[in-house]
């Protein structure tokens, strides 16, 4: 079933490549909203979806919970038991799935559509009459635990905790989306029946389809599918904040030949008027082996097998973030020299053929997002979840395009500060005070 999903896939996108496509928005009866790209051509049906609230609504000291649920929708729901759910679901060749993020909560679904009413009654019963037994909670207790004791003890994730931790003292995006070993022992059935009461409503939740379904029959699929879930206020968000800018090292030593480094401070904001300047000035700075930290670190001075400073929007603050792995004994030689590339970015910024060329990559890779109907309803639901209009995304390369020279440069002395890293490595490195 998934080769011929990927087959029918790879069919759409040549399909979806080769015309103007349409957004529509799609109203239900019961006022329900929906972007639609619809596509006879093949047929396949992809959903996604995202209520308001995610881990950062999770109840203090049961940090999970959210993510909890994830792993028990499919732990039977209504008449069906947990293997009746998922036989039929796999019988049928459907996929659903769910994850939690620090501020949405995700839902998608892809079906045939020949198996579309099962599918969508699949989905209905999942979200308005989830059983979440017993057994099935102690089950993925033991298997979340299992991956949050791996998640503690990988340099990666210590790294990036700790830097977080200072970058958004006492914030609650400084708290694990996936729990820790102690919050997951603490979350008990009646926590995730609350959690699941509060982040389940229809006030705020955005839903993406592509693929087989006409904007009629999607008005009706929507009350159908969540026109039970109640119209309450979804959990509060999450307060604004603004990243510290600081200078500080810290040191995490571990008995490793070499050192894992995350480096932060502050950001921009999806919302920002001047975010797409800025995005160039990072992909310029930091995204992928052609950037200048790439060309650098990576292949002028072989520090590293791979270097990234990118930017990390999130709905209420807006941070940097950077990441590399080195040999102890080059720690600091590889920190100097990312601070002198972004000391000169700051000061110098980048040149036109800097930008040209980011520009060119940014512009002819974003089709490459289009790829599968699932991708494709990927792309519009964080349209929606970022607030942006229904035409952004035939407008997004021209916004790219727009961007100057300038622009850029005053973007790169308003966010780079090489004094000002929050530096956390996790090894035994070397000539990092």
């Amino acid at each position: 079933m998934k080769t011929i999903a990927a087959f029918l896939g790879y069919m759409f996108l040549l399909a979806f490549n080769a015309q103007a496509f349409e957004i529509i928005e799609v109203k239900s009866k019961a006022g329900l909203t929906a972007w639609l790209v619809e596509d006879k051509t093949i047929p396949l049906i992809a959903m996604t979806f995202a209520f308001d609230g995610g881990s950062t609504s999770d109840p203090a000291n049961k940090e999970g919970t959210a993510h909890f649920i994830t792993g028990l929708m499919d732990e039977g729901a209504g008449e069906l038991d947990g293997a009746s759910f998922q036989g039929k679901r796999d019988a049928l060749g459907i996929r659903i799935s769910f994850s939690a993020a620090s501020d949405k909560f995700y839902g998608s679904l892809q079906t045939l559509s020949q198996n579309r009413f099962e599918a969508f009654s699949l989905l209905k019963m999942a979200l308005t009459a989830p059983r979440f037994p017993e057994d099935a909670i102690e089950r993925m207790r033991q298997q979340f635990i299992v991956s949050a004791q791996s998640a503690e003890q990988d340099p990666q994730t210590i790294a990036y905790r700790e830097a977080i931790s200072v970058v958004l003292p006492n914030h609650v995006y400084t708290r694990p989306i996936r729990g820790t070993t102690q919050s997951l022992g603490a979350v008990s059935r009646d926590d995730i029946l609350a959690a699941r009461k509060m982040l389940f409503t229809t006030k705020g939740l955005k839903i993406s389809v592509v693929g087989d379904i006409t904007s009629d029959e999607l008005a009706v699929t929507l009350d159908r599918i969540f026109g039970d879930l109640p119209n309450t206020m979804p959990p509060p968000p999450a307060p604004d904040t603004n990243v510290v800018a600081t200078s500080v090292t810290k040191i995490i030593e571990r008995e490793m030949p070499q050192s894992v480094i995350v480096f932060a401070g502050p950001g921009i904001k999806h919302d920002d008027p001047d975010f797409f300047p800025a995005f160039l000035m990072s992909h310029i700075l930091g995204s992928g082996s052609s950037s200048w930290l790439g060309e650098e670190i990576r292949e002028k001075r072989g520090l590293t097998y791979g270097i990234n400073y990118n930017l990390m929007p999130l709905n209420h603050a807006g941070l940097y973030f950077g990441n590399f792995s080195t040999v102890n004994s080059k720690a600091g030689e590889a920190m100097k020299a990312i601070r002198d590339m972004i000391r000169r970015m700051a000061t110098e910024g980048p040149t036109q053929e800097d930008l040209d060329h980011a520009k060119t990559y940014l512009t002819g890779s974003y089709a490459l997002r289009f790829d599968s109907t699932e991708n494709i309803a990927d792309v519009l639901l964080s349209q929606q979840v970022l607030n942006r209009s229904i035409d952004f995304v035939k407008k997004r390369n021209s916004l790219i395009e727009a961007v100057t020279l300038e622009q850029v440069k005053e973007q790169a002395k308003r966010l780079l500060d090489p004094d000002k890293l929050v530096v956390v490595a996790v090894g035994k490195p070397e000539g990092l005070k």
